[in-house]
């Protein structure tokens, strides 16, 4: 509603498949080859989207890629499958590794963040995606496997305050950044991520009805829900460069209802299934370790190359940097 339909669907979204297509065990941990916790923790999060594992346990990329040089869904499949089916306590994720420049600015031996490291991850595996594919459409280019898990839109809405026209643009997303420095919970961040911004002074909008600048309001909802929510808490102080470390709880389950355009609709229910926490003081060091949930329904804690089991109790009571939610 009120966007270009895509010229053309890139793959098909009934071949995308939520639930567990296997269940068995929970796989390998990974070994640290340096400074790279916060490359292991992206890796296990991604190993354990059902949605995404399924598809790069099929192979199907692989099967297709004429992509020359480095593929990071090629390296991606044949990582998952690596860690799922093997029979070994760790592995070392050194074709990742050796090709970290293709993903971003990132070396083995120098510590990185970890939601950094994951949106340029999850850009280096579209980029793979629209490998051979030109001139297409933002819409179309929306229809990856990647954007078709992770990937949402955003609505901005700006209302004159003197006339009351409305202006709608939209912009895609993979992941959600909140501020948490005034928020005690997730629903708390999400209410203030969707209340209306005053734009006044010198940001004043430039009504088309009114022919001049006025003051208005804008107001960002989720136009268009994912099927993977991924949350980063925003625990860097832009200003002091510490960290943010105030408790911020989040549930198991999130209704995203509240926060999309159509408030009127029924219920969208997501599960939490993984999350990403940093210990340190400040963000520029400290260690990241995550939890998933695995394929056989149970929550472990991984730590590098330590997997441990745990329960949803400990899971939620973590100070959290990245939540991972599945519809």
């Amino acid at each position: 509603k009120g966007m270009a339909p895509p010229q053309r669907i890139l793959f098909p979204p009934e071949k995308i498949y939520m639930d567990w297509q296997q269940i068995w065990r929970p796989g390998a941990g990974l070994y640290n080859l340096g400074s790279i916790c916060y490359v292991n923790v992206i890796l296990q999060c991604l190993t354990y989207t059902p949605s995404l594992a399924n598809y790069l346990l099929s192979s199907h990329h692989s099967q297709f890629c004429h992509q020359q040089g480095f593929c990071m869904m090629c390296v991606m499949e044949e990582h998952v499958q690596k860690v799922l089916y093997s029979s070994v306590s760790a592995i070392r994720p050194r074709a990742l590794i050796k090709n970290l420049k293709f993903i971003g600015e990132f070396k083995p031996d120098r510590p990185g963040d970890a939601y950094e490291f994951l949106c340029c991850t999850l850009s280096a595996m579209q980029r793979a995606c629209l490998s051979g594919s030109r001139d297409l459409d933002i819409s179309s280019q929306a229809t990856t496997i990647i954007y078709q898990i992770f990937g949402g839109f955003l609505r901005f809405r700006v209302t004159c305050l003197s006339c009351q026209a409305v202006c709608d643009s939209y912009k895609t997303f993979l992941d959600v950044l909140l501020k948490i420095k005034a928020a005690s919970s997730l629903t708390t961040a999400l209410e203030d991520f969707v209340t209306p911004e005053q734009l006044d002074g010198e940001n004043c909008f430039k009504c088309s009805k009114c022919k001049k600048k006025v003051a208005a309001s804008k107001k960002i909802t989720i136009h268009h829900t994912p099927r993977v929510f991924t949350v980063c808490l925003g625990r860097a102080d832009v200003q002091s460069s510490r960290k943010i470390s105030q408790v911020v709880e989040y549930p198991e389950y999130l209704d995203l209802q509240p926060y999309v355009s159509d408030t009127a609709g029924e219920l969208l229910l997501y599960s939490l299934y993984a999350i990403v926490v940093h210990s340190g003081h400040t963000c520029l060091g400290g260690h990241f370790f995550c939890y998933t949930k695995a394929n056989n329904g149970l929550w472990y804690k991984m730590d590098d190359e330590t997997v441990d089991g745990c329960d949803i109790h400990t899971v939620l009571g973590q100070e959290a940097y990245l939540l991972f939610c599945i519809r």
